[in-house]
């Protein structure tokens, strides 16, 4: 099976992956790129997965729901303007012999899903939406910090060579504040550099691998003492636990210029 993101918007990426001229896409919120790459290749679409009800992850659904016949899939917790299975924590699903589970991830919205899978003679795929990007994580529009840090965990206890495919080339910007955190990790300064060649030859920086990422992103890292001692600096006196921790390094990313 191989794996591609299309560039969508200013900077969203549809996953899709092929397999034996049939197409699988993640949070189309456009059409067009999605038609525009099944017609140059000569493909047709049959599974449409969806993380969160956010537009710019559900808005080119519908056309491709009418236009493929594609079975949709979505979270069970959200209500989203189409017809879909409600997929939740330990749903499963299979595409052409490859089997997906769904893992709960609410903090970026309430209902919030993953999907996670093992292809063979390949590294895991994790399909994360807004919830993890390469060096940050999404923003806490209805969720809770203790929520977030929770599916944090979740998706951390995955395989280490995991292909996170978050749905934002945010990579850069994620990684300026990172080394705001952490200014002497030295793994996060080698990842620096490796995707600002990659974004200079306008090529993406994702999919990121899990391990790596459990040594540069400061929001799988709020245990760590670097991590702690720089957001103490930043938070409110008293700020010790580890949901207070995760939330007061959100708002310090929210702010960071």
């Amino acid at each position: 099976m191989n794996l591609l993101p299309l560039p969508a918007f200013s900077d969203n990426y549809i996953w899709l992956l092929q397999h034996q001229g049939m197409a699988l896409v993640v949070d189309p919120g456009e059409s067009t790129p999605v038609n525009h790459w099944l017609k140059e290749n000569n493909h047709r679409l049959d599974c449409i997965l969806v993380t969160h009800h956010h537009g710019d992850h559900t808005g080119g659904v519908s056309d491709l729901q009418r236009e493929w016949s594609a079975k949709v899939y979505g979270p069970a917790k959200e209500k989203l303007g189409f017809e879909y299975q409600a997929m939740a924590q330990g749903s499963s699903l299979s595409w052409h012999g490859l089997n997906f589970r769904t893992i709960d991830v609410p903090g970026h919205t309430a209902g919030h899903i993953a999907y996670y899978a093992e292809p063979d003679n390949q590294a895991p795929l994790l399909f994360c939406g807004d919830t993890l990007f390469s060096g940050g994580c999404g923003r806490l529009f209805e969720g809770t910090a203790e929520q977030m840090l929770q599916s944090m965990d979740k998706l951390a206890a995955l395989p280490s060579k995991t292909r996170v495919c978050c749905a934002h080339e945010y990579t850069l910007s994620n990684l300026k504040f990172a080394n705001a955190v952490e200014p002497d990790n030295l793994v996060l300064k080698d990842y620096i550099s490796k995707c600002q060649q990659l974004r200079a030859q306008n090529l993406p920086t994702l999919p990121a691998e899990l391990g790596n990422e459990l040594q540069i992103n400061p929001f799988l890292r709020t245990r760590k003492p670097s991590v702690i001692n720089a957001v103490k600096k930043m938070a409110p006196p008293g700020t010790d636990k580890e949901a207070e921790i995760f939330a007061q390094l959100r708002i310090w990313k929210n702010e960071y210029k």
